[in-house]
C-alpha cells in the first residue's frame, strides 16, 4: 500500500529582492537576479516552490587582503585591482555576483576616501556585468561617508550595499533609499535584534523588499551550529507571514570559514589533521553547504574551487523532489 507524505502548508513566502539594474532600468548590468521568494523550506520541492536558487558572491577586496596563500595563489596577479580581480571571479569562475569589501578605506589601514572609495566601485561595475554587493570597511563613522559616495556615484545600478547595524543603519539606510540601492541589515545572531532592525529600517522608508538579512554566522565548527538555529528560526518565521523576518538572507561563509585554523594550519603541525589545501577547501564547502540547508540566498565565498563544489551542490539540489 503506497503512503502519501505528510506536506506542510505554510502561511506564507520568503520575500523577494531584485539586485542590479539593466540598462531598461536605468543600470549598465548585463544580468540582474532575484533572491528568496521560497514558500517551502530549503530545498523541500515537493512542499512548495523553491522560486529562485541560492546565489554566490566571490569576494574582492580593495586592497591586497591579508589571506592565507592557498586562497591567494589561485588568483595570481590580479589581487592588487579589484577590477581585473572581479572579472576573473567572474569569467573563470562563473560568480553570479560580486561582493566588494572596502577595506582599504579602514582608518587604521590606507585610510582611502570616500572619493577614492566610489572610483573603486565605479571600476568594477565597469569590468563585470554581474549585480555588485558593496560593503565598508567596519569602522562605522567611515561607512557612513564611504556608502553614501558609493551610493550617490552608483544610482541606479541597484547595489546591495551595507552593513547597517543597530547602531549604526540611519545614514547607511538613507544612502539606500535616495539613491535606490537594496540594503543589508546585519545583526549579532540574535532574532530579537535582527526582527526589531527590519523593523527600524522599514520605518525610515525603505521597502521590505529592498532588505537582505546578514544573521552573521560561525564558520564549520566555530558556532555553526548556533547561527542554523537563528537563521531556521528567520525562515520559519518568514514561512509563518512574519514581515519582518521575511527577508532573504546573506552568509559570509569565505571570511568566517578562513578564519577557522583548520583552515590555515599546515599538517606538519597536526599530523592528523590530513592535507591542508584539501582542508581550506572542504572547511568553506561545509560551511557553506550548512548555510544552504537553511535557506541562505547569497553565500559570500572566497575560495574557487570551494565555489566549484559549491555550484554543483546548488544544481543538484535545485533539481525537483516531488
Amino acid at each position: 500500500m503506497a503512503v502519501a507524505l505528510v506536506k506542510e502548508r505554510y502561511q506564507s513566502r520568503v520575500g523577494e529582492v531584485v539586485i542590479g539594474a539593466s540598462p531598461e532600468q536605468g543600470g549598465t548590468r548585463t544580468s540582474v537576479i532575484k533572491v528568496g521568494g521560497d514558500g517551502t523550506l530549503p530545498f523541500l520541492h515537493f512542499e512548495g516552490k523553491v522560486e529562485n536558487r541560492a546565489m554566490i558572491a566571490m569576494e574582492v577586496t580593495d586592497v591586497v587582503p591579508p589571506w592565507n596563500d592557498i586562497v591567494k595563489s589561485q588568483f595570481g596577479d590580479v589581487l592588487g585591482d579589484p577590477a581585473a580581480w572581479a572579472k576573473k571571479c567572474v569569467q573563470e569562475y562563473h560568480a553570479d555576483l560580486i561582493y566588494l569589501k572596502l577595506i582599504g578605506a579602514n582608518p587604521e589601514g590606507e585610510n582611502r576616501s570616500p572619493e577614492d572609495c566610489a572610483k573603486v566601485v565605479k571600476e568594477v561595475l565597469s569590468a563585470v556585468g554581474v549585480p555588485v554587493i558593496v560593503v565598508g570597511c567596519e569602522d562605522p563613522e567611515k561607512d557612513n561617508e564611504v556608502l553614501a559616495a558609493v551610493a550617490e556615484a552608483s544610482a541606479g545600478e541597484n547595489l546591495l550595499i551595507g552593513l547597517a547595524e543597530q547602531d549604526n543603519y540611519k545614514s547607511i539606510a538613507a544612502a539606500a533609499m535616495v539613491h535606490k540601492h537594496n540594503l543589508i541589515a546585519r545583526s549579532p545572531l540574535d532574532i530579537n535584534i535582527c526582527k526589531q532592525l527590519n523593523i527600524l529600517i522599514s520605518e525610515m522608508g525603505l521597502p521590505l523588499n529592498r532588505i537582505v538579512i546578514d544573521p552573521m554566522i560561525g564558520g564549520l565548527g566555530y558556532g555553526i551550529e548556533y547561527a542554523y538555529s537563528i537563521m531556521e528560526r528567520a525562515r520559519l518565521g518568514a514561512l509563518a507571514n512574519d514581515k519582518m523576518l521575511s527577508m532573504p538572507m546573506i552568509c559570509t561563509v569565505g571570511y568566517e570559514a578562513n578564519r577557522a585554523k583548520e583552515a590555515n594550519v599546515s599538517s606538519d603541525e597536526f599530523p592528523g589533521w590530513g592535507d591542508l589545501q584539501e582542508r581550506a577547501i572542504l572547511w568553506e564547502t561545509l560551511t557553506a553547504t550548512a548555510c544552504l540547508q537553511v535557506g541562505a540566498s547569497i553565500l559570500c565565498m572566497r575560495n574557487p574551487s570551494a565555489v566549484k563544489l559549491i555550484q554543483q551542490n546548488i544544481s543538484d539540489l535545485m533539481e525537483a523532489n516531488v
